[in-house]
């Protein structure tokens, strides 16, 4: 039995969750999300709790399980709190800041970035050189986040770049002269 898959999933106060066989549809505060299930699992709604089970004890059915209970764990907590990520921007004259719907990015290069959100992330910019990333779904906060960072990532000498808040970059010796 998985040992994930198996806890129950609370619903908090405000968040509403309708299953219907293969969707599972969760609103809450801050907004709607929805996600189709395989079918491996069995999804049980009662009043204050979801429930995953397993049809069977086939591979697909073993390794859904804990994968699907985390999902719908990640929908109801983005719907009633919300993720965000932090990004830090290192470097002289590096700085963001965010115009409507674009984030306008200056790395370095010949050219400013301007990256578009996605529909569902909002993005605050504080000091030009911290970067919050915010939403509800977490795997859309997490690939935007990643797609910022990937424009100038952190260079091993200097740390030069766009790296996550909580991100160690491991610093190398530079040049040394010999004579």
């Amino acid at each position: 039995m998985s040992r994930i898959g198996k806890l129950p999933i609370a619903i908090p106060a405000g968040v509403k969750v309708i299953y219907n066989a293969p969707e599972i549809k969760v609103e809450g505060p801050k907004g709607k999300l929805a996600r189709v299930i395989g079918d491996g699992v069995t999804i049980d709604v009662t009043g204050e709790a979801v429930t995953v089970t397993r049809k069977d004890d086939t591979i697909k059915s073993r390794s859904a399980h804990g994968l699907t209970r985390t999902l719908i764990n990640n929908m109801v907590l983005g719907v009633s709190k919300g993720f965000e990520t932090l990004l830090e921007i290192n470097g002289v004259g590096y700085r963001a800041e965010v115009k409507g719907n674009v984030l306008n990015l200056a790395l370095g290069y010949s050219h400013p970035i301007n990256f578009e959100l996605p529909a569902g992330i909002s993005v605050e910019v504080e000091k030009m050189t911290k970067v919050k990333v915010m939403g509800i779904d977490k795997e859309l906060v997490g690939q935007t986040a990643a797609k910022i960072r990937d424009f100038r990532g952190p260079e091993p000498y200097k740390g030069k770049g766009i790296k996550y808040a909580d991100e160690t970059i491991l610093r190398k010796a530079g040049k040394t002269g010999k004579k």
